[in-house]
């Protein structure tokens, strides 16, 4: 909630354009993830980081990957495993991968 007595100030603005090319390739992405679910892959993201595992769900813009344990053993506790979900952002992926095994 903004007070009476301060002013706005944008100073950030997407280009007109830039929404609509997001979203379509948001939903793009979405529709490529959604048909690949428990499917293993190689995903890149425009930062150049990349990530092996498994798409485990596809949401609001989100692409959820299950990066497996390296070493295969739990944790500390038997009901605990090592294995991490990693949320990614569908727009900032550069390239997904199919791994075949």
């Amino acid at each position: 909630m903004q007070s009476p007595s301060m002013q706005e100030h944008t100073i950030y603005q997407a280009h007109p354009n830039m929404g609509h090319s997001l979203k379509s390739a948001r939903d793009h992405l979405h529709h490529v993830c959604r048909q690949h679910v428990n499917r293993y892959v190689r995903v890149e993201t425009l930062d150049g980081d990349v990530f092996e595992g498994i798409i485990v769900h596809c949401d609001k813009g989100i692409l959820y990957l299950k990066i497996p344990s390296k070493s295969g053993r739990r944790s500390f506790s038997q009901n605990v495993y090592n294995d991490v979900i990693l949320p990614l952002v569908l727009y900032e992926l550069l390239v997904i991968t199919l791994m075949l095994l």
